[in-house]
């Protein structure tokens, strides 16, 4: 207990089970690499301060170049933790024997801005790759759309049968969706962007520091504001895994529509084995399991938010040591976002489709709002035109037929308006060929956003 920084207030040693509740080192460490470019910053502003001398300095960012290469090695116990990571900076001094060195470079500084600044970092950085691998998925729902392009299949709502749509159409819908996500993660840069170092422990930094020079070594774009708010602001914890909840969520929608597409009761589409597993008891079973395990992560992330927000709900101004909770909030989410996304991109560049499953689930009576449509173009408002086809669909059904089937004299005892040319509703390429509207199923329509998505890649991946 002697040993420890804090020892000249406590008397005695520390109970081992309260030591366990405390310590954070086992996720901390991931920290080690930013924390050691954050002290080396810290640094170079003592000694623009006069704290340091240069010669004190070299031999600090000396030690501190070894330490980077070799912290990430350093074996601490459990049950004897230094009070986190974020204090590594006072832990160096024994593995390098820079003596007092190093208590001089954290002049000033406190764990709590510190390690809010960590964090910061080591988000800053992840964002960079969580939207490398977000944007190679989007890009490879975007290409297959185009590759695909003249596949027909159902589309649905409530789980049936609604009307014919392009296979590009539903790759574009999702990767429509995941540039909204990719745009929040830019957004969220922006506010992760704001320096907390030099705030020290909550009053401000007692040194003459220039946080100007801490801000352009560690590549911030601006400076805090207010101490007080800087140390315990986790806003953008809370952003960054609020914008991770709603990536999951439309990783996880596309994920049930696609392990739908895969049973043997639809057939649309077949995964590839690589992303899929057998059973131990029924030997023809082909489960999904990369899909299920991504479904399931999106219910993993949200307990994540949920859980940070329930913390901060609770707490007073400043530096609380609930705080603790955020950094493995953040890297489980980090984690698991770089994985699915990695897999899910290997889903959809290697699935099947089966072209003629799609053509045989095209039935004739998801062609009744096509019918509808033709009594409109023919002068009849749509509400008589929807009741109109809903008659023709009951004599259908009545009389055990497709509604393609019915005669021509069949559908004029339900509208004389109706003309022979009423066979031209009856095909699915007619059908998905009029929706030629901005962000419609028709293939021109198709084409275009295909190009549009192109165009915002390329965007997304300059400021990403």
């Amino acid at each position: 207990q002697g040993d420890k920084m804090m020892a000249g207030r406590f008397v005695g040693s520390t109970d081992p089970v309260m030591e366990m509740l405390s310590s954070s080192i086992t996720f901390d460490q991931r920290l080690s690499e930013v924390d050691i470019q954050g002290s080396m910053a810290y640094a170079k502003a003592l000694e623009k301060a006069g704290i340091l001398s240069k010669a004190e300095l070299e031999k600090i960012l000396s030690g501190l170049e070894k330490v980077f290469i070799s912290v990430t090695s350093v074996i601490l116990s459990p049950l004897q933790p230094e009070q986190s990571l974020g204090i590594v900076s006072m832990s160096i001094p024994s593995l390098l024997a820079l003596g007092t060195l190093l208590g001089q470079a954290a002049h000033g500084s406190r764990r709590n801005d510190q390690v809010v600044t960590d964090l910061k970092l080591f988000l800053k950085n992840s964002l960079s790759i969580i939207s490398t691998h977000l944007l190679q998925l989007i890009k490879t729902l975007v290409e297959r759309a185009a590759i695909e392009i003249d596949v027909i299949l159902p589309g649905y709502t409530h789980l049936q049968k609604a009307q014919p749509i392009r296979w590009s159409q539903f790759l574009l819908s999702h990767a429509v969706a995941l540039t909204r996500d990719s745009e929040r993660m830019i957004e969220i840069k922006k506010r992760i962007n704001v320096l907390p170092l030099g705030s020290g422990a909550l009053a401000g930094n007692p040194v003459e520091i220039d946080r100007e020079l801490l801000r352009s070594e560690l590549d911030f774009a601006s400076i805090s504001l207010n101490s007080m708010d800087a140390v315990s602001e986790r806003d953008f914890v809370v952003e960054f895994l609020s914008v991770a909840t709603l990536l999951m969520i439309h990783l996880s929608k596309m994920a049930e529509d696609l392990i739908i597409y895969s049973t043997s009761e639809f057939g649309f589409v077949t995964l590839s084995d690589t992303y899929c597993a057998g059973s131990s008891v029924m030997p023809q079973k082909k489960n999904p399991d990369s899909l299920e395990l991504i479904r399931s992560k999106a219910g993993r992330v949200f307990g994540r938010l949920a859980s940070i927000l329930m913390v901060l709900k609770g707490l007073p101004s400043t530096y609380n040591k609930d705080l603790q909770e955020d950094k493995e909030a953040v890297f489980d989410v980090v984690d698991t976002l770089n994985i699915v996304l990695q897999v899910a991109t290997g889903v959809i560049s290697t699935l099947q489709i089966n072209k003629e499953n799609m053509e045989k689930a095209l039935t004739p009576e998801i062609l009744s709002s096509d019918l509808a449509l033709y009594l409109v173009h023919k002068g009849m408002p749509f509400r008589q035109a929807h009741v109109a086809s809903g008659k023709a669909v009951h004599l259908a059904e009545t009389k055990g037929i497709p509604i393609s089937a019915l005669s021509l004299d069949d559908l004029k005892s339900i509208s004389p308006l109706i003309g022979s040319d009423v066979s031209q509703v009856f095909n699915v390429v007619n059908s998905v060929e009029q929706y030629t509207a901005v962000g419609g199923t028709a293939k021109s329509s198709v084409s275009t956003q295909i190009e549009q998505l192109r165009e915002i890649l390329k965007r997304l991946k300059e400021q990403a």
